[in-house]
């Protein structure tokens, strides 16, 4: 599985910025053109680039990247902006067909996303992978990223790439559970298999993220730990495959367990302690309330005891409600 190439490193041509580090000047020397400086953020040299000496926001560096990518990869909003003002085009799409957009999913530079969308940028472009944005937040994990493009800009969170991948697939294998999660929250389709047969089940076995695994199969039914990708194994075989048993054993055994383990009923054969912990609780309150509250010297017990004792048992039939509704 190829990741979308917009990672540059040191050796680039212009370096790439560290999203978390201190917003200082770069070194003068780095900043020699549109965009040198759209890449550091140096929105003043940027004006005097265009304004004095009558540079491009337009043209492409030698690699054929453009400013508005630099600047949206490097989380800088008012360096977009005023490329956009000035000419560029907020679309422009690279030799792999990417567009600042992907490049600001990369570091999940919401500020940034919200600028190019709100100026025209569109939220389904597709590169030469068929990655849109939802595939590149998906695959660095930019959860926060993933749910603004979705809620606010309408992305499709199931749309496939040229390999039949959703951004689900992607999640589950890099193991990103919280992306899992919020997918699921959006109704991602989890039983959507790729070119190769694989549901999100296959890729998180694969990986051995056991964390999304159980998510996928708590959410998920039954039918999907014994799905077969083309080469005519399940979840539990890639993993058993990979030397990961302990993911392994878990898929081989969800399906067997007594009670709807992908459903996570109350009383589910694999639910653990949690009846008898329930039960516990039940006979505390009772015995409580039983020897304690309607015991025969209660009743000349100060008000502020008789206060607590109530807030207690209150409090402890609280508590089994949400016990319940957690369960649930």
């Amino acid at each position: 599985m190829a990741e979308i190439d917009v990672i540059v490193d040191s050796k680039s041509e212009h370096g790439v910025r560290d999203p978390h580090a201190s917003s200082a000047s770069p070194n003068t020397e780095l900043v020699v053109d549109v965009c040198s400086a759209c890449a550091y953020g140096d929105l003043e040299k940027l004006r005097g680039f265009v304004e004095r000496d009558g540079q491009s926001v337009s043209t492409p560096d030698r690699n054929g990247y453009y400013a508005i990518q630099w600047a949206a990869l490097n989380n800088f909003p008012n360096v977009v902006l005023y490329v956009i003002e000035h000419g560029g085009d907020v679309n422009a799409s690279d030799h792999r067909k990417q567009t600042a957009l992907h490049w600001a999913a990369v570091n999940g530079s919401i500020p940034v996303a919200d600028v190019l969308l709100q100026n025209g940028a569109q939220v389904e472009a597709v590169d030469i992978s068929g990655y849109r944005a939802v595939h590149v937040a998906a695959q660095y994990g930019q959860t926060s990223f993933l749910n603004r493009i979705i809620a606010k800009y309408g992305a499709d969170h199931d749309a496939t790439d040229n390999d039949g991948r959703s951004p689900l697939h992607w999640a589950a294998y890099k193991g990103y559970t919280d992306v899992i999660r919020l997918l699921l929250f959006r109704n991602a389709y989890q039983g959507k298999q790729d070119g190769n047969g694989c549901t999100p089940l296959h890729w998180a076995a694969l990986s051995g993220n056991l964390e999304g695994c159980t998510v996928l199969v708590h959410a998920g039914n039954k039918r999907e730990l014994v799905v077969k990708d083309r080469n005519g194994f399940t979840p539990a075989n890639l993993a058993a495959n990979r030397g990961y048993r302990h993911v392994a054993y878990i898929l081989s055994n969800a399906g067997k367990t007594r009670g709807n383990f992908c459903k996570g009923r109350m009383f589910a054969g694999t639910v653990g302690y949690a009846p008898i912990l329930l039960l516990l609780i039940i006979i505390l309150v009772i015995l409580f309330i039983n020897s304690i509250m309607l015991g025969p010297g209660f009743p000349e017990a100060t008000t502020v005891v008789l206060l607590w004792g109530w807030i207690g048992v209150s409090l402890a039939l609280s508590s089994l409600i949400m016990f319940y509704r957690c369960s649930r």
